[in-house]
């Protein structure tokens, strides 16, 4: 069993008193059909429902993606939490008190040092805080004015200031932490200086001194790292983010998603503003558009899109307007359409940002580029259109092929045929002529699909005794009456051997994610989301063809095993062992006899 730092008995109880069902529910919209419950799988995109969730065996499954767990795992999950926190959420739901962690040493070193970093990055958010209110950031005030931020932003974003590069070492030594885990947390870097007649010298520094710091949190409200911008021109650059540590994570982190999930438990979502930088988070929140986020850096990451799925389906992409923002648009387009995001593209005028618009323009202008955000294929043709020059023949017919491109990808006939015209208005080119285009380059990509379908089916020829394992272990699962008790099963299939013995013992289903850690055990996943009825004839008769499945490919391998020592022997003695073990064998797969895989 997996030492989770709990005990089996207290997690079992947790699980009892949170019904996944009821769970599940206050994030998405679950149906009822049959004994199971169902929904569009909130994990990866899909437009028909494949995710189920078994409220008698407290577990859900996705047969699109194969994602799998227990009520803790799916709160892991969709919260993007650690096994601590969901366990605290589910505590609290159901007002049981939470048992001290009683972990291995190294599972028990991982938190404390989790928790001791949160702490330090706790209290050093609020240093800065407090640091932006003294005397000694003049700078950092006149720099607040000159943006027009507002004591509600400096709050809400809780925004602060680095004075030096010593105050903060200074602080958090007089509050017990050590240098080890201050670098631990990101927030101090370490340096040597020569020291006369002394050598080298090891000193310890704010990694974000002299800076105007914004606090990154969590979902959980939780300050998990620190982007700071300079104030005064420099050859460092403008802006500097904190390591990567235990807590932080770049790619993962999204600027602004604690307020927008603030507003998600409010009723107040209905889309997601994606901008470039946390000034433009800023600028837009006070103008209003208080559903805008950023990510670390102009990069869209997966990591962000999933973490913006779990909020909202739809988003507004508001990058700035010159080559570098358009770029960072295209990039985050492809992410977020693989996520099932339904997107629109905000056109920013050129060298522009949102926070220049707002102070430039005022707040009007900001919502008519959001409200004219264009469909993704309207921006692409038109980003396309900007690199030619249609009076040209030579550059209409590259503007044509590149648009011809963009729009077979649009998967709907009706869809592509409204742009064709559309680009047959731009060109001038007869719309049967761009049919053909478009028809010739989807068919080469059919021929594509249908090589990968082919490719597909030959690696499910080569893995077909997968379909009879997975029976097997799903009925013993499950405890199915068909299950025949005189098979040795961990003999039957050694490779399962430790979930077999799990399943003799007859746990309860959902407690096999106490027991394994199943995201990295596919075959095991798969058992626990085997929806029976996907077998024909799923009783007795059926899963006893399984077994004689695997057990007379065991024996067919023996024998093929046996036959090349035969050939390669020169001992009488031992040619005449291995034919009798042959002969054996052979009668046993005649008269399909299963007696050599009994319990014994």
């Amino acid at each position: 069993m997996q030492n989770k730092g709990y005990q089996a008995d207290w997690l079992y109880e947790l699980k009892q008193k949170n019904n996944i069902v009821s769970i599940i529910s206050k994030y998405i919209h679950l149906e009822r059909k049959g004994g199971r419950y169902w929904a569009c799988c909130p994990f990866h995109h899909e437009k028909t429902p494949s995710f189920s969730v078994s409220e008698d065996e407290g577990i859900f499954y996705c047969f699109g993606c194969k994602e799998s767990g227990d009520v803790i795992s799916f709160v892991q999950k969709y919260e993007s939490c650690d096994f601590t926190q969901a366990i605290s959420l589910l505590a609290k739901n159901a007002n049981m008190q939470l048992p001290e962690f009683k972990g291995d040493n190294k599972a028990v070193e991982k938190k404390q040092l989790k928790e001791r970093v949160l702490k330090i990055l706790d209290m050093t958010y609020k240093f800065y805080q407090e640091n932006l209110y003294s005397p000694d950031a003049k700078l950092a005030q006149d720099y607040i004015k000159s943006r027009g931020f507002t004591k509600r932003e400096l709050e809400d974003f809780k925004i602060g200031y680095s004075s030096n590069s010593y105050a903060l070492v200074e602080y958090l030594r007089r509050q017990g932490f050590t240098y080890k885990e201050m670098l631990d947390a990101g927030v101090v870097n370490k340096g040597t200086k020569v020291q006369d007649g002394e050598g080298e010298k090891e000193y310890y520094y704010d990694v974000m001194s002299k800076r105007l710091v914004f606090p990154i949190f969590n979902a959980f409200n939780e300050c998990v790292g620190f982007s700071a911008r300079v104030l005064v021109k420099t050859d460092m650059a403008k802006y500097k983010n904190t390591c990567e540590t235990i807590v932080f994570q770049k790619g993962r982190v999204v600027f602004g998603i604690n307020l927008v999930k603030a507003m998600k438990q409010q009723g107040l979502l209905d889309k997601i503003v994606i901008v470039e930088g946390q000034i433009d988070v800023i600028a837009m929140h006070r103008a209003g558009f208080k559903s805008t986020v950023a990510c670390m850096g102009t990069a869209l990451t997966k990591e962000n899109a999933k973490e913006l799925k779990k909020l909202s389906s739809n988003v507004v992409l508001c990058f700035d307007g010159d080559e570098a923002g358009i770029l960072a648009t295209i990039k985050s387009i492809i992410i977020l359409k693989e996520e099932g995001f339904n997107v629109r593209v905000a056109s920013m005028p050129e060298k522009r940002d949102p926070d220049e618009i707002i102070r430039e323009l005022g707040v009007d202008a900001m919502q008519n580029i959001i409200n004219e955000a264009l469909p993704i294929t309207d921006f692409l043709l038109a980003n396309e259109m900007k690199k030619f020059d249609l009076s040209k023949t030579d550059e209409k017919g590259k503007f044509t092929k590149a648009a011809v491109e963009i729009i077979s990808r649009l998967g709907s006939s009706s869809e592509e045929e409204v742009y064709l015209e559309k680009l047959c208005d731009i060109t001038s080119i007869p719309i049967d002529i761009l049919r053909r285009d478009l028809a010739q380059l989807t068919s080469g990509e059919a021929k594509k699909k249908q090589e990968k379908v082919v490719e597909n089916v030959l690696i499910t020829r080569e893995n077909g005794n997968i379909r009879a394992i997975r029976f097997i272990l799903g009925s013993l699962i499950f405890k199915k009456s068909f299950v025949d008790k005189n098979i040795d099963y961990k003999k039957l299939l050694p490779r399962q051997a430790e979930i077999i013995d799990v399943a003799l013992k007859g746990i309860p289903i959902s407690s096999y994610y106490d027991y394994f850690d199943v995201d990295e055990m596919p075959i095991l996943k798969d058992c626990l989301g085997i929806d029976f009825s996907e077998y024909e004839n799923a009783d007795k008769r059926y899963f006893d063809e399984c077994v004689w499945l695997i057990a007379s490919q065991q024996l067919t391998n023996k024998q093929t095993e046996l036959a090349e020592k035969f050939k390669l022997s020169q001992d009488r003695d031992e040619r005449k062992n291995i034919a009798e073990k042959l002969n054996k064998i052979s009668k046993t797969l005649r008269e399909k006899n299963l007696e050599d895989f009994y319990v014994r």
